[in-house]
């Protein structure tokens, strides 16, 4: 099968979803090293969840599926540009691989705002009107670390 097909199961799997209102024009397959296809889409309307995105929930279905957190060697095919959670998620699970359809520009000429957040990122994120970060008790939560470290815990 190649990218054409595969975007276009994506693309399907979003449109239906898209119709039922549980979630935008976001579809993601992701594509396991023996070929298995694994789809989903947008659900953040449906679930009330702002991290429902199409790549993220893709990669939870193949984990689970998988039992494993390390998606290393299988290919994202996601129906736009991956935002910055998704994006992010996806180099967590070691996926290499990521083909996309539409492009940020696409996202933001109906209305999403990746952009921003790309901005903001870009900007070292300072911008307090986006966020706030504080660090506080730095000592109190480090001897969790030093707990962890301790054990010789796998580092993912």
């Amino acid at each position: 099968m190649d990218t054409k097909e595969i975007l276009l199961k994506a693309v399907e799997y979003a449109r239906q979803t898209m119709k039922e209102n549980i979630g935008g024009p976001f579809g993601a397959a992701l594509v396991d090293q023996e070929g298995k296809i694994y789809l989903a889409s947008n659900s953040v309307l449906g679930s009330h969840d702002p991290t429902a995105h199409a790549e993220v929930n893709v990669i939870r279905k193949a984990c689970e599926d998988k039992k494993t957190h390390d998606l290393s060697g299988c290919i994202l095919y996601t129906t736009c540009y991956p935002c910055p959670m998704c994006l992010s998620a996806s180099i967590w699970a070691n996926i290499k691989e990521i083909h996309y359809g539409c492009t940020p520009q696409d996202a933001a000429s109906i209305g999403f705002r990746d952009d921003f957040i790309y901005t903001y990122i870009q900007g070292n994120c300072t911008d307090t009107s986006v966020v706030t970060l504080h660090g506080d008790s730095r000592e109190t939560c480090l001897t969790l670390f030093s707990e962890y470290a301790a054990l010789k815990k796998e580092i993912y």
